[in-house]
């Protein structure tokens, strides 16, 4: 029998709202998830790779100069992000040194490849470290959604123009339909959505919010969340085609850090053999990156699986991907981590005995936030091992 309360005591407290079952058994997915990923890694492409210790020792036997060169390229690639980050925030109205710039991209790159979350981590990182350094949340978040808009703009255009041309025969190389027509059709799909952004904001903004009238909990909150993002992307949008309508040279950075980090992958091919056709190239580097958003620990092996089965589905020699995905991997992303790591524990310590990462504004040097300022939150622990 339920006890009932005595007369003038406090009613019972009401039971904290019991999360969903997805929510509640999240890590054994994600467990489940990485198990089924690894299994279908060795079922599927592994078999088709004859001879995998022998391979692997052939790493060593890779042509020094073309990996050299490699290194090289992915510097460059490095820096094409440190100059869209730079250049992006001097549009509005703050201008970041090279410096910071240089150390903001690293740690969030380095936060991006730990937690391999589609850049969620790298991200959160970049705006702790600009709120930090006394940019208004207001330009943070606008400037953030304008630095993403140009950085995946090129990352969409490639999978649809080389998807496409392959697909329809006007590059070289062979066309499977899942990793040429279908990856294209997302792109074009996610281009059409945030294009549309432009003319439909507001009708799909009141959607989102009646939705979240007519939900609770959980999911009341993030349809709220949803509902910020359609005026988000118009104003980022506004501000790449400012950008582009005014002939800004800012926006071929994109183009500089996508172009040459695929420059490293194609100087890993020619240490160890020959490299496939440039649309082969480039669409079994941007499929296999799309492995990025699984949830892997440290992101390590998803991008390497996803671009090594990738190419083998173009009919590339199983070993030769292998040790070019292998030495790609290695030069892009563990040379940078080691840095990036070192940067981020900068940041953190200019943050708290400085008043803020160096940063000087358009008119007069900067007054940075102190750690301890409204709004200007530590980034999570786990961002950087």
């Amino acid at each position: 029998m339920t006890e009932r309360p005595e007369p003038g005591s406090a009613p019972p407290p009401r039971d904290r709202e019991r999360p969903g079952f997805f929510s509640r058994h999240r890590r054994a997915e994600l467990t489940l998830l990485g198990a089924l990923v690894a299994v279908g890694f060795v079922y599927f492409v592994v078999p088709q790779i004859a001879g995998l210790g022998p391979t692997l020792r052939r790493l060593r036997t890779g042509d020094g100069w073309w990996l050299a060169l490699g290194v090289g390229l992915e510097a460059v690639s490095i820096a094409g992000e440190i100059g869209l980050l730079r250049d992006v925030f001097s549009q509005r109205g703050s201008k970041l040194g090279w410096r910071i710039s240089y150390e903001i991209t690293l740690a969030g790159g380095a936060a991006t490849k730990i937690l391999a979350t589609a850049g969620a981590g790298g991200i959160a990182l970049t705006v702790w470290a600009l709120r930090a350094a006394g940019l208004p949340a207001a330009d943070v978040a606008a400037g953030m959604v304008c630095y993403e808009i140009l950085t995946y703009a090129v990352y969409m255009g490639a999978l649809v123009i080389f998807g496409l041309g392959l697909w329809l025969g006007i590059f070289a190389g062979t066309a499977p339909l899942g990793i040429t027509l279908i990856p294209a059709l997302f792109g074009l799909a996610v281009i059409t959505i945030v294009v549309s952004m432009l003319f439909i904001d507001v009708p799909t903004e009141r959607y989102l919010l009646r939705r979240a009238e007519a939900s609770h909990g959980r999911a009341r909150r993030w349809w709220q969340r949803a509902a910020a993002l359609p005026r988000s992307l118009q104003e980022g949008l506004h501000a790449a085609l400012a950008m582009v309508r005014r002939r800004d040279p800012a926006v071929l950075w994109p183009l500089v850090a996508w172009g040459f980090d695929i420059g490293t992958l194609w100087t890993s091919f020619q240490a160890f053999g020959h490299a496939p056709p440039v649309a082969v190239l480039v669409m079994g580097y941007y499929v296999g990156t799309l492995a990025n958003t699984l949830p892997l620990p440290g992101g390590i092996g998803g991008v390497e699986g996803g671009m090594i089965g990738s190419f083998l589905a173009f009919g590339v020699n199983g070993g030769l991907a292998v040790l070019a995905v292998l030495a790609y991997r290695t030069i892009s992303y563990w040379l940078p981590t080691v840095p990036g790591a070192i940067a981020y524990v900068r940041l953190r310590h200019q943050v708290r005995n400085s008043g803020g990462p160096e940063q000087v504004t358009a008119a007069s040097p900067a007054t940075l936030a102190p750690a301890t300022a409204p709004g200007v939150a530590e980034p999570p622990a786990t961002s950087v091992a």
